[in-house]
């Protein structure tokens, strides 16, 4: 049995809420949602890019078509990309473009980490969070080159600048679709966000506020509220999902 909870917010700035959240398959633009369910399922945020055509529409298309079976294989991200090629050029708005980032648990009680993009996936547990996914941006692979520290990376002037997404027409992206070592254990928490999340908040402060003696809802809130406190002026998405019991 698992706890699903996520909420999402335009922010300080923008007019439109271009990210959109995936929970028990009913896809989510504003405010919230919570719900109990058993494996298999997917948990999900995409988050259009902003600058191109209608990425509104392009993160609520992706986690529609997620949502349509379990499946998270490389050829069933890909199709979901392929789908929003087709829809751009025949809609004209060519070019629109998403992130995706994904927890797919099967009835198995193994769990995977789908990843396109630079949004994030977190686990949290005994504690202590660790990044599972990995960004495929620019500030990234300078980063990893060793060009970059890790405090230069965090106000990169190309932070925004990010690798094949699904909906490009120039290229298809290379999914990152790992499983997550050992499964999830009672009272881990995975925390799934967009970067107007986690590009301001330090790992410190997602602990505190993780610790905190809060229903979960509220936890997300001051995630939220904690990131426009320090300058997001981005859309701003999380879910979390906790493992209840085997």
């Amino acid at each position: 049995m698992f706890y699903c909870c996520g909420m999402t917010d335009a922010g300080t700035v923008r007019k439109r809420n271009e990210d959109a959240f995936l929970i028990d398959r009913k896809v989510i633009t504003s405010g919230g949602r919570e719900c109990h369910i058993d494996a298999p399922f997917i948990a999900a945020v995409a988050d259009g890019v902003s600058g191109e055509s209608s990425g509104e529409v392009a993160s609520k298309m992706a986690l529609k078509l997620l949502s349509a079976n379990n499946s998270h294989d490389r050829e069933k991200i890909l199709s979901i990309h392929h789908g929003l090629q087709k829809h751009g050029l025949t809609h004209r708005t060519e070019n629109m473009q998403t992130t995706l980032c994904a927890l797919a648990a099967d009835s198995d009680g193994k769990a995977f980490m789908i990843n396109v993009g630079d949004s994030r996936m977190y686990l949290y547990r005994h504690g202590i969070i660790k990044q599972l996914s990995r960004d495929q941006s620019l500030v990234q692979i300078l980063y990893e080159q060793g060009h970059i520290t890790p405090e230069q990376r965090i106000n990169h002037s190309d932070r925004n600048i990010i690798l094949p997404v699904l909906g490009n027409l120039d290229r298809d992206p290379e999914p990152q679709i790992e499983e997550i070592s050992g499964g999830l254990l009672h009272g881990d928490i995975i925390v799934i966000c967009s970067d107007g999340l986690s590009d301001h908040l330090t790992s410190g402060e997602f602990e505190d506020i993780l610790a905190a003696p809060k229903k979960l809802p509220r936890r997300l809130k001051d995630m939220i509220e904690r990131a426009k406190f320090n300058g997001s002026e981005d859309n701003i998405t999380v879910v979390a999902v906790t493992c209840l019991k085997k």
